[in-house]
Order: structure tokens, then C-alpha cells, then sequence
């Protein structure tokens, strides 16, 4: 049997969708993009600083999403960055 091969915005959005669902307020990753707005250069615009979620919670949804697809190496570092610089709700500390 053959295994699907994820791309790595599958694996970012899966990380997306997954922290955004226990953000505050919670929200569908998936639904935000698709009615987000589009500014002039074509980019969808989220207001990701509309939400908010723990900063360790996000870590670790992180690392396990990254666990669970398996990628090893510089390429988890690669992930943290993009997640992190990204549309990523605002962080917070308890």
C-alpha cells in the first residue's frame, strides 16, 4: 500500500488548524482562510491577532504535529520558524 506524501504546507496548516481550535476565542483554520480577504499583492489576510493562545500549548502542538508526520532534523527548526513568523494567534504566558 502506498503512503500519501504530505508537502510541508500540508504540515503547517495542520499545525494551524489544530492550535487555532484551542485559541481564544476558537476558530476553523480552514474557514479563516477561506474567507479571508485578499490584499493587493494576492496574500490572504487573517487577523491572527484577534486570537490568542498559550505559548506552551502551542509548543507542544507543535512538536507533536511534527512527531506525528515525522520530520527529524533542521527541517523541525525550519517548522517553528515559519509557524512562529506566520499567521500564528498572538502568544501567551501563564
Amino acid at each position: 500500500m502506498k503512503r500519501k506524501k504530505f508537502t510541508d504546507d500540508d504540515i503547517l496548516t495542520e499545525i494551524y488548524r489544530r492550535v487555532y481550535a484551542v485559541s481564544n476565542p476558537p476558530a476553523d483554520f480552514d474557514h479563516l482562510m477561506a474567507t479571508a480577504e485578499t490584499n493587493d499583492i494576492g496574500q490572504k489576510v487573517i487577523k491572527f491577532l484577534e486570537y490568542e493562545c498559550d505559548d506552551e500549548v502551542m509548543k507542544k502542538i507543535c512538536e507533536d504535529t511534527l512527531d506525528e508526520f515525522k520530520v527529524k532534523g533542521y527541517k523541525r527548526k525550519q517548522f517553528f520558524y515559519s509557524f512562529w513568523l506566520g499567521c500564528s494567534p498572538k502568544s501567551k504566558k501563564l
